[in-house]
């Protein structure tokens, strides 16, 4: 059997066949259904039904309780209204697009653009009416369409925001655009007293329940790269406090790789299964909901963990809403969905003619008009099986769109390969050179735009390219050529560059079918070393830290190194490398074992001179860092002293202020010190984010509503203006000035800490 007909049949129930047994539980026991067959009882279908097309057409079309399908049209719609002022960033529109501002964008096309800023909202109250519509049920078809054409149209736009669950969103839209899902606790059901409560083909369902099994499934064969299996992708979630109670009985690296990565593929190679059957749905929802309910303090992923909770119910028997809210009181039925069990018959459906003899014969239904094939119900049956084969194929057909192949499995947001692959950078550099005058300089990276995407993805590289070699004339920079040198570290590898820095990128040729020929190869051959990067770093001190580094034979990695960064050195693992002092005019030969120090506040250079590629680590101490946290840890003692009341020498006057820093919350305002002003902005916010943690469940939850408040409330009020300026146009500029600082009020708690927030006045600088 072909992979699109087994999901197709798999993802059946006896749906159905337990409505009939309902409407007929009043008739004699001998008119009754005969027995079903083992299989019929585990899957739901039987043997017959897939032996012939018309079989399986009618299988597809079979009259099923539209109930479960109402109420996630219903889920789905709200999430997506919640979805629309947050992750598409109907909030933050304005600084999104920048209206007339020069900013490159990256479009799946390149002749797609965004409308002016005003419009721009247009479309956002389009999909939002059209998302609110499919919520309610109101003018069904149109709301679907009105949400699915602008919502692919902003997917469209931005490449730097794809994900795979906003293309879950995309794939959910276009379903339901072609189901009855109005058919059940709709406003069109109350309009049309024809379509409400009635039956829905079953196909309806297979494709919904077949959607979120790939999802899971793919996810989960996605899961069984060596990385993952390996615990090397997402190692960094067991620090996470979610998996405290695990690190109770277990270290914290077996919590990473047999709870975060051993767990995470079991899940998803198995939950599809698990919610499908009867015996083993209740623990497949414990687990899924568990799962999800992490993601979404895991991961800031939007409605996704919200969205994936609400398909679950999907897998159960269809009638479910109806036994669940008929426990609810009599007195809110009105306002619930129907509970009264049985469905009227659809047209959409396809009906079996029930034999009798004599007065007892039974005949399908009138309103069905009969129980022939029709071409829609074959249609149905062909879309659902095609749909399901592409849908399987997707994941798998990037040898087609080989360029966009970089280190991952192609265009991301449709592979489902969700979190297998997780990236660092070292160290990104944009050198241009004017083709005309010789002259050449670095451009800061990320200028023009508002992504970081574009340092990963060969087809946004270009793009990007593109753009800034239409924006550089402006400033006197003719015909610039654009050279770009990208450190990324995959899954805890070796930082190595992923393009190649010699290759003028807006000339360089780039195709999204052919192989990207600038794109450096993953020396997958140095994996190995990871297991030996460990012992390394847990043979260092707290204070030093260490940059794992291989190179091509060939190139050179310029560098420099920041005056904090007192005590650097260079230690060769594997090749031969010269590394080049600038200011010192000196070089200097390393084999493997061997190292140097290199001076701070200086540049200089290493070349791979061997055949092979190299691998050397920066060791460094960030000794500006290391010096304050030594003054801190002196601060800490005198403060506690104070507090024990064992301090007998008075404070000098610089110190006065920690006396006073229980009592007087501002004190650090008056500290004259800027060490001991640094110490007290930290331990005031250690504070805050102490209280914020112990908060209580109320308190939480205020706070996430306060939030939402006003995130929404942006959003309701910069839509107002733009619809105001599109139908009686642009008010005075001051008028204009008033109405957005008024949109842009925060909550006066927010205000108050804005600049109080800690900031990293001692960071890291980049090696």
């Amino acid at each position: 059997m072909e992979a699109g007909d087994a999901t197709a049949g798999a993802f059946v129930r006896r749906d159905g066949d337990d409505q009939t047994a309902k409407d007929q539980h009043k008739a004699p026991k001998r008119e009754q259904t005969p027995t079903r067959s083992k299989m019929e009882q585990i899957f739901g279908f039987k043997k017959e039904d897939l032996t012939s097309w018309h079989s399986f057409v009618s299988l597809l079309n079979r009259p099923t309780d539209p109930a479960s399908l109402g109420i996630f049209r219903c889920l789905f719609g709200l999430l997506m209204v919640i979805d629309i002022t947050q992750e598409r960033g109907l909030s933050n529109l304005d600084y999104k697009y920048l209206d007339g501002a020069p900013v490159c964008r990256f479009p799946l096309f390149n002749f797609l653009q965004p409308l002016p800023l005003d419009w721009m909202y247009l479309v956002y109250v389009v999909m939002f009416l059209g998302a609110s519509g499919i919520m309610l049920g109101c003018f069904y078809r149109l709301s679907c369409l009105m949400f699915l054409s602008t919502y692919w149209y902003i997917f469209f736009l931005d490449k730097t925001t794809w994900n795979n669950h906003s293309y879950l969103y995309g794939l959910i839209g276009f379903q339901l655009t072609l189901m009855d899902g109005n058919r059940y606790w709709s406003i069109d059901g109350l309009r049309r007293p024809s379509i409400r409560n009635a039956h829905v083909p079953l196909w309806n369902y297979t494709l919904l329940r077949a959607q979120i099994f790939i999802v899971y499934f793919i996810a989960g064969v996605k899961k069984l790269d060596a990385d993952w299996v390996e615990g090397y992708s997402m190692s960094y979630l067991a620090h996470h406090w979610l998996f405290d109670p695990f690190k109770l009985i277990l270290p914290v690296e077996l919590v990473s790789l047999l709870v975060v990565h051993g767990g995470g593929l079991i899940l998803d190679l198995t939950a599809g299964y698990l919610l499908f059957f009867d015996v083993t749905r209740p623990y497949a929802f414990f687990f899924v909901s568990y799962f999800h309910c992490m993601n979404s303090q895991l991961f800031s992923i939007g409605m996704f963990p919200y969205t994936m909770l609400a398909t679950s119910p999907l897998f159960c028997y269809p009638d479910w809403p109806r036994n669940f809210f008929a426990h609810f009181p009599s007195f809110l039925r009105a306002v619930l969905p129907l509970t009264s069990p049985g469905s009227q018959p659809s047209p959409s459906c396809v009906y079996e003619e029930i034999q009798g003899s004599g007065t007892q014969q039974r005949q399908t239904p009138a309103a069905a008009k009969s129980s022939k094939l029709r071409l829609k119900h074959k249609l149905g049956a062909i879309f659902t099986v095609l749909y399901l084969m592409e849908q399987f194929f997707m994941p798998y057909s990037h040898f087609i769109t080989q360029g966009y192949n970089n280190w991952t499995n192609g265009l991301y947001g449709y592979s489902w390969d969700m979190m297998v692959h997780s990236r660092s950078h070292q160290h990104v550099k944009i050198t241009y050179k004017d083709r005309k005058t010789g002259e050449t300089g670095y451009l800061n990276p990320g200028v023009f735009t508002q992504s970081r995407r574009w340092k990963d993805h060969g087809d946004m590289l270009k793009q990007y390219a593109t753009c800034l070699h239409q924006y550089l004339p402006r400033y006197n920079i003719s015909d610039p050529e654009i050279y770009f040198d990208i450190w990324v570290s995959i899954n805890e590898r070796f930082q190595q560059r992923i393009f190649d820095p010699r290759v003028d990128i807006v000339r360089a040729e780039w195709s999204p079918f052919k192989p990207n020929k600038w794109l450096m190869p993953l020396l997958v051959d140095l994996s190995p070393w990871r297991t030996k990067f460990q012992e390394i770093e847990g043979s260092l001190d707290n204070q030093t830290e260490i940059v794992f580094i291989a190179d091509f034979p060939g190139l050179h990695l310029e560098n420099f190194v920041s005056e904090d960064l007192g005590n650097t050195s260079i230690q060769v693992l594997q090749g031969q490398v010269n590394v080049e002092i600038v200011e010192e005019k000196k070089n200097y030969t390393l084999q493997p074992g061997e190292q140097i120090k290199v001076p701070a506040g200086a540049y200089h250079k290493v070349y791979t001179v061997s055949e092979d590629p190299s691998c050397y680590m920066y060791v460094y101490v960030n000794t500006t860092e290391a010096a304050l946290q030594k003054n801190f840890t002196k601060l800490y003692e005198i403060q506690e002293r104070v507090r024990n009341g064992t301090e007998t020498e008075p404070l000098p006057p610089e110190l006065q202020p920690l006396m006073a820093a229980d009592d007087d919350e501002g004190s650090e305002v008056n500290a004259t010190d800027p060490i001991v002003r640094l110490f007290l902005k930290r331990q005031r916010r250690m504070k805050e984010v102490k209280k914020r943690r112990e908060a209580g469940v109320l308190e939480r939850l205020q706070r996430f509503a306060v939030k939402k408040y006003y995130t929404i409330r942006r959003g309701i009020l910069m839509t107002a203006i733009a619809m105001r300026n599109l139908a009686v146009g642009l008010p005075p500029l001051e008028q204009l000035t008033r109405e957005v600082a008024y949109a842009n009020m925060k909550e006066p708690q927010a205000e108050a800490s804005q600049d109080e927030r800690l900031k990293d006045e001692v960071g890291h600088a980049e090696l």
